[in-house]
C-alpha cells in the first residue's frame, strides 16, 4: 500500500484501490548490467519492455513499489492532445520540431495500444476522443489556430462549438482516435511480462549515488553497487544533482482529482479546459459503476495555504454538471513542468553519452512515457533518434523561455527565504489531524498530532537543497514548495528529489537531537 495512504483518513487513488501491492525483491548485492533503470513507473517500466527486446541486461531501481508513484495518481489520458500546445511549438521552435512532437506522440498511441494487444492485456483501454475547450473569448483565436496546426501536422482534428455537458463554451478542439486505460493494470502486466523475460526489478532500492569509472555505479541506499554501461533515469525528477542543473529547469505542480458517483451517465469523451482554473473530466468503467474524474485545482507543490479546499473546488464544480450521488475517491498527483512545455528526454547533459533522463512530462505523461520508451531506446541501439531534437534536455531553442526560468526560480528563492524568515507560533496547541509550523528553543520544527493524540515532529528543512516545507492538510504530508520533494507526518519520503528522509521525533524532550547531525 502507497505509504500516504496507511489512514482511511487520507486520499486514496482509485487505480491503487484495484489493484495488487507488488512484492518484487530489494537489491542486497552488487550486480553488473548492460542498462539500469532508476523509476519504476510507466516510463522506467515501458523502457524496459522495448529495451529488453533488444536481448540487453537489464534491472530496473525502484525506491517503493512499481507504479506507485505519478503512474498511480495520473487521470490516464493517452492522448496526443497536450493543451494547445502545437501552435505554441510552431511559434516558438518552428514547424519541423511541432512535426516531430505530434509524430512522437501519435505513435506513442499507437505502440501502447499494439502492446496490449500483442500481450493480451485487460486494462480497460477504450477509444475516446479528446476535447480542449474555452468558457472565454480571449481563448477562441488560440483554439482556432490550433486546429490549423495540428491538422497540417497529421492529427484528426476539428473545430467544435458544443461539448455535451450543462455549460456554455466559446470554442473547443477535438481530437478522435485517442484512448484511456487503468494504468496500473498496464503497468504491472508489462512488469510481470518483462520479469519473465528476465528483467530485474528491484523495489524498496532508492538510488542515491551515482559515479562514473569505467561504468556507471549507481549506489543505494543499503549501500549496494549496480555496476553499468548506460543509466536511464525516469524517476519523475531527477534526484542527480551534480550536472543538468534540472532543479532550476523543472517546477513541481499539483493537481487535484475527485472521482465522483453521478445519477447522469456520462457522455464519453475526456475534456479539459485551457483557462485557469483547470478542470478536466473523464470516465472509468469499475466493478460498483460509472466512476466520474473530475480533475483540476492545480497550484505549485507546497504553496497552498489549505489544500483541503482543492477538493472542494472540484465537488462544487462537478455539482454544477452532474447529480452527485457519492465520492468514493479522491487523490492528489504531482507533475513537473519545464521552461517551455516540451519535456526533457535524451542525454542527461551533452557531456553524458551513456546517461539518460526522461522527465517534465507536463501532466500528459502517457504518451510521453512511450516517447520516452521509444526515443531512449534508439539512443541506445542507433545511437540516434528521429525525434531527439524536439525533446533534447541541452536543446539550444529555448530563449523564449528565459522569461519561465526568470519567473519560477525567483519563486523558488522567494519561498527558500520565506520559510527561514518567518515568524513562527511558539506554543504546541495542535488538534488531532492538525499539523503546523511551531518553534522549539528558537528551531523552526514540523508538528502533526495523530488521531490517538501522539504529536509527531520533524525538522522541516528539505535534505533536497534546504527549503523550507510547509503542511499540506490533504494529504497529511510535509511538502518542498521549491522542488516537490513530500514526506509523511514521520519524515519518510513520499516522492520528489530528495534521497533522505527528515529527522523525526515523536517525544518533544528528545527534539534536539533533530538537530545534532547535518545532513
Amino acid at each position: 500500500m502507497n505509504k500516504q495512504n496507511n489512514s482511511k483518513k487520507l486520499p486514496q487513488s482509485y487505480w491503487l484501490a484495484s489493484t495488487p501491492t507488488t512484492n518484487y525483491p530489494t537489491l542486497n548485492e552488487d550486480i553488473d548490467v548492460d542498462v539500469v533503470i532508476i523509476g519504476g513507473g510507466l516510463a522506467g517500466i515501458s523502457c524496459a519492455y522495448l529495451l529488453q527486446k533488444e536481448n540487453l541486461n537489464i534491472a530496473v531501481l525502484e525506491s517503493d513499489h512499481i507504479c506507485q508513484g505519478a503512474t498511480a495518481h495520473t487521470t490516464a489520458k493517452i492522448t496526443s492532445q497536450h493543451g494547445l500546445i502545437y501552435d505554441k511549438i510552431k511559434t516558438q521552435a518552428g514547424k519541423e520540431f511541432a512535426k516531430q512532437y505530434a509524430h512522437a506522440n501519435e505513435s506513442a498511441i499507437h505502440k501502447i495500444k499494439e502492446i496490449i494487444e500483442d500481450n493480451q492485456i485487460d486494462c480497460d483501454y477504450i477509444s475516446q476522443p479528446a476535447f480542449v475547450y474555452t468558457q472565454r473569448e480571449k481563448y477562441i483565436q488560440q483554439i482556432e489556430n490550433e486546429v490549423k496546426t495540428a491538422s497540417s501536422l497529421g492529427i484528426k482534428a476539428s473545430y467544435v462549438e458544443e461539448i455535451p455537458f450543462n455549460m456554455s463554451i466559446k470554442a473547443a478542439i477535438r481530437f478522435d482516435n485517442q484512448a484511456q486505460f487503468h494504468p496500473r493494470k498496464y503497468v504491472l502486466s508489462l512488469a510481470s511480462i518483462i520479469h519473465d523475460n528476465n528483467v530485474r526489478i528491484f523495489e524498496n532500492s532508492r538510488a542515491v549515488d551515482i559515479e562514473k569509472d569505467n561504468n556507471y555505479v549507481i549506489t543505494t541506499e543499503k549501500g549496494n553497487k549496480v555496476r553499468a554501461k548506460k543509466v536511464i533515469i525516469t524517476s519523475q525528477y531527477p534526484f542527480y544533482n551534480k550536472h543538468g542543473m534540472y532543479f532550476a529547469r523543472v517546477f513541481p505542480k499539483r493537481s487535484y482529482i475527485v472521482g465522483i458517483k453521478a445519477k447522469e451517465k456520462y457522455p464519453g469523451g475526456m475534456y479539459v479546459n485551457e483557462e485557469d482554473p483547470t478542470r478536466s473530466l473523464r470516465s472509468q468503467n469499475t466493478e460498483d459503476g460509472e466512476l466520474i474524474l473530475v480533475v483540476g485545482a492545480n497550484h505549485t507543490t507546497g504553496q497552498s495555504d489549505n489544500t483541503d479546499e482543492s477538493y472542494q473546488e472540484l465537488i462544487s464544480f462537478a455539482n454544477s454538471i452532474f447529480t452527485i450521488e457519492d465520492i468514493p475517491y479522491k487523490w492528489s498527483t504531482q507533475d513537473y513542468i519545464t521552461l517551455d512545455g516540451v519535456p526533457y528526454i535524451g542525454n542527461y547533459t551533452s557531456n553524458t553519452p551513456d546517461m539518460y533522463v526522461a522527465t517534465g512530462f507536463q501532466k500528459w505523461g502517457m504518451t510521453n512515457s512511450m516517447v520516452s520508451a521509444m526515443i531512449l531506446r534508439d539512443l541506445i541501439v542507433k545511437g540516434e533518434s528521429k525525434w531527439q531534437n524536439v525533446y533534447n534536455p541541452s536543446r539550444k531553442n529555448i530563449i523564449s523561455s528565459a522569461k519561465n526560468f526568470v519567473v519560477e526560480n525567483l519563486n523558488v528563492a522567494e519561498h527558500l527565504l520565506k520559510g527561514k524568515l518567518s515568524s513562527l507560533p511558539k506554543n504546541i496547541d495542535i488538534e488531532p489531524g492538525e499539523g503546523k509550523i511551531i518553534k522549539i528553543d528558537g528551531e523552526r520544527i514540523g508538528a502533526y498530532r495523530d488521531e490517538e493524540g501522539m504529536l509527531h515532529l520533524v525538522n522541516t528543512t528539505c535534505p533536497h537543497m534546504g527549503c523550507e516545507l510547509n503542511w499540506n492538510s490533504a494529504e497529511k504530508s510535509w511538502d518542498c514548495p521549491c522542488h516537490g520533494s513530500r514526506f509523511t507526518y514521520e519524515g519518510e519520503i513520499i516522492e520528489g528529489p530528495s534521497i533522505k528522509p527528515l529527522k523525526f521525533s515523536n517525544d518533544v524532550n528528545t527534539i534536539e537531537k533533530l538537530f545534532k547531525d547535518d545532513y
